[in-house]
């Protein structure tokens, strides 16, 4: 019985994760703002996320050096 369980609970939590949708907006977004975009370039990255992703520039930074940009 326990066995059924954890089996549920498993693909109920597997079921649950979905890869995010937006990415390829925000990409898309960017190249337009950027013709040679460059996620790894900090300048780039900040500002496609200001533009495409209306975030603030505390977060934006943060993301982008969490992404790798320099």
């Amino acid at each position: 019985m326990r066995a059924i369980i954890v089996i549920i609970l498993s693909a109920a939590a597997l079921a649950a994760c979905k890869p995010d949708n937006d990415v390829t907006g925000s990409i898309a977004c960017a190249s337009k703002l950027y013709s040679p975009y460059n996620p790894k370039d900090m300048k780039q990255c900040v500002g496609a996320c200001l533009a495409c992703d209306r975030g603030v520039t505390s977060t934006c930074s943060t993301s982008c050096m969490l992404k790798g940009a320099r």
